[in-house]
C-alpha cells in the first residue's frame, strides 16, 4: 500500500515514514517517536530526520487515509451506503507545555463525580465494511480519519472584555460540532473524488452530535443516524395552511420519544441485527415524518425507538435490560433494518479506540511541536488502519482463523470468535520480525557444532611451498 503514495512527497521521507511504520508494528515497548526508530531501523544512525517528518511537515498523513479509503471501496458491493461512525476520543497528557492539552471530563469518571484530566481531543471518523457483504451481519470498522480539535484556551483572570469575547467567539467556531461539519464535507469530497458519488453517506453518531450545527449544515447525499433525547418535543407537518397571516411551519404537537415507547396505540415491529457477535432480534417503534424545532421545519425526520434488550451477567441469573435507545434518522425510505443495523455498528469506532490507545500507543509519544501533536496520532492510527486493510486483503474479511498459531488455552476462544482481533494480527507481524531476526543471528541454530574448536588455528602443512610447486608443475 505504500508503493501508491509515491509522488506525495520526497522519496526520502518516504522511505523514512516506511521504516517508522514497520517500527510502530514492531515496537512492544512505548510508542514514541525512539521506539519507533528502535524498532524500525538501525538505532545507530542519524534519527533527526525522523523526527523533522513530523515537526516540519513534510509528509500529509491525509494521503495515507486516502490509500485507505480506496481500498476500502473496493471492499464494498456496489451502491451501498457508506455508514460512517463518527466520535471523539481524547489522549491523556501530563505535560503542561504541550499544545492542545487542557483539563477536561474524564470520560471514565462515575456518574456520582466527575473527574478532571490533562488530556487532548481528537475527532475520529471510521468507515464500517460488512464482513459477509449483507447489511444485517458482521462489520468491522476501518479509522479514515483522526484530527486534533482541541478546545480554546480560556483566558486569563485579568483579560479584557474583548478578550473574553473573542474567546466567546472561538467556542463558537472550534468545538467539536463544527469539526464535526467539517470533517463530514470532506469525506463527501474525498469519497466523490474516488468515484463514490453514486453512494449514501451515512454518519452515525451519538447525542451529542445530534444538533443544531450538524443537523443544519449536512453536505449533499448524506444521511444522518444520531441518537436524541426522550423527552424531545417533536411536531408534525402542518396539515393545512391559513388563508390570511402566517404561514405555518409547525403542525400539532407529535409525542416525545419516551411517550412513544409506552404508547400502547403503537405497535412494536420485530427486525433482527448482528450485535456482540450473534443476531438479536430488537423490537422497535417508529413514526415520521416528524419535525424538530433544533432541525428546522425543513428537514423532516423519523423517530426509531428501540425496547431495552435483555441480558444475564451468568447462566442462570437473574434478567437485567439496558436503558432505551431513541434514535432520529433525516432520511424517511431509509429501511429499518439498514437504520438499526447502522447504529449498532457505531459501537465498533469504541472498539477502535481501545485498540489504538492499547495496542497501538496512540497519545505515548512525547512530541512538543505544534504540528508534531497534529500528525504523529494520525500518523498512528493511520499505520493501524493500513494493518486492518492489509490483513483484510491477504486473509479476507471473513477470516476467523490467527494468522499466527496461539497457545492451547485460548483453543475455546479462537473457536467462538467471529473475527480476527487486531492483537492476532499484531501478534504475527512481531512473530515473524523475531523468526527473521533468530535466522540471521543464529544460522546454525539447530545444527551445533561441537566436534570442531574453532578458536584453533589451522594445522600448518607438512610440505613446503617448493615442494607443492613441484608436485603441481610434474
Amino acid at each position: 500500500m505504500f508503493d501508491e503514495l509515491d509522488g506525495c512527497c520526497d522519496p526520502r521521507v518516504l522511505r523514512r515514514v516506511r521504516g517508522l511504520s514497520l517500527g510502530l508494528l514492531n515496537c512492544t515497548g512505548r510508542h514514541t517517536v525512539s521506539g519507533m526508530i528502535e524498532a524500525g531501523r538501525d538505532p545507530q544512525q542519524d534519527w533527526s530526520a525522523d523526527y523533522r517528518v513530523f515537526s516540519e511537515d513534510r509528509f500529509d498523513v491525509r494521503a495515507m487515509f486516502r490509500v485507505i479509503q480506496r481500498h476500502l471501496l473496493g471492499f464494498l458491493p456496489a451502491s451501498t451506503p457508506l455508514v460512517l461512525p463518527l466520535d471523539d476520543t481524547k489522549l491523556r497528557k501530563t505535560g503542561t507545555k504541550i499544545p492542545g492539552v487542557s483539563y477536561q471530563r474524564d470520560p471514565m469518571s462515575p456518574p456520582f463525580h466527575t473527574n478532571l484530566i490533562r488530556a487532548q481531543r481528537f475527532l475520529q471518523a471510521a468507515l464500517s465494511v460488512p464482513l459477509d457483504g449483507t447489511p444485517a451481519g458482521p462489520a468491522r470498522s476501518f479509522p479514515v480519519r483522526f484530527q486534533h480539535q482541541p478546545p480554546p484556551a480560556r483566558p486569563h483572570a485579568g483579560a479584557t472584555e474583548q478578550e473574553r469575547a473573542a474567546y466567546r467567539r472561538r467556542q463558537k467556531l472550534e468545538n467539536l460540532s463544527v469539526g464535526a461539519t467539517q470533517l463530514l464535507a470532506q469525506a463527501r469530497a474525498e469519497f466523490d473524488q474516488l468515484g463514490a458519488r453514486d453512494r449514501i453517506l451515512m454518519p452515525v453518531v451519538d447525542g451529542s452530535y445530534t444538533n443544531r450545527t450538524v443537523l443544519r449544515n449536512l453536505p449533499d447525499r448524506t444521511i444522518l443516524i444520531g441518537r436524541i433525547r426522550g423527552d424531545a418535543k417533536l411536531f408534525f407537518p402542518p396539515e393545512s395552511q391559513p388563508r390570511r397571516g402566517r404561514k405555518r411551519w409547525y403542525g400539532q404537537q407529535a409525542p416525545t420519544p419516551d411517550q412513544l415507547r409506552v404508547d400502547p396505540s403503537v405497535a412494536w415491529q420485530q427486525v433482527q441485527v448482528w450485535a456482540s457477535g450473534r443476531l438479536h432480534t430488537c423490537s422497535i417503534k417508529t413514526i415520521g415524518p416528524v419535525l424538530w424545532k433544533t432541525a428546522g421545519y425543513d428537514r423532516p425526520l423519523r423517530v426509531v425507538v428501540i425496547r431495552p434488550l435483555g441480558y444475564r451477567l451468568r447462566n442462570n441469573s437473574r434478567l437485567l435490560y439496558r436503558k432505551p435507545a431513541f434514535l432520529i434518522c433525516t432520511d424517511l425510505t431509509l429501511s429499518l433494518v439498514e437504520l438499526v443495523q447502522a447504529y449498532f455498528r457505531r459501537w465498533d469506532i469504541e472498539v477502535n479506540h481501545r485498540d489504538e490507545k492499547q495496542i497501538f500507543g496512540v497519545g505515548q509519544a512525547q512530541v512538543r511541536n505544534p504540528r508534531s501533536v497534529d500528525s504523529l496520532p494520525a500518523f498512528a492510527v493511520a499505520v493501524y488502519s493500513m494493518m486492518l486493510v492489509a490483513a483484510a486483503e491477504c486473509f479476507g474479511l471473513a477470516s476467523t482463523t490467527p494468522p499466527e498459531p496461539m497457545p492451547k488455552w485460548r483453543t475455546r476462544d479462537v473457536l467462538d470468535q467471529w473475527r480476527v482481533p487486531t492483537g492476532q494480527y499484531l501478534r504475527a507481524i512481531q512473530a515473524a520480525s523475531v523468526r527473521r531476526l533468530r535466522t540471521f543471528e543464529s544460522p546454525n541454530f539447530t545444527d551445533f557444532e561441537t566436534r570442531i574448536a574453532r578458536h584453533l588455528k589451522c594445522p600448518k602443512s607438512a610440505i613446503t611451498r617448493e615442494m607443492a610447486i613441484q608436485y603441481a608443475t610434474s
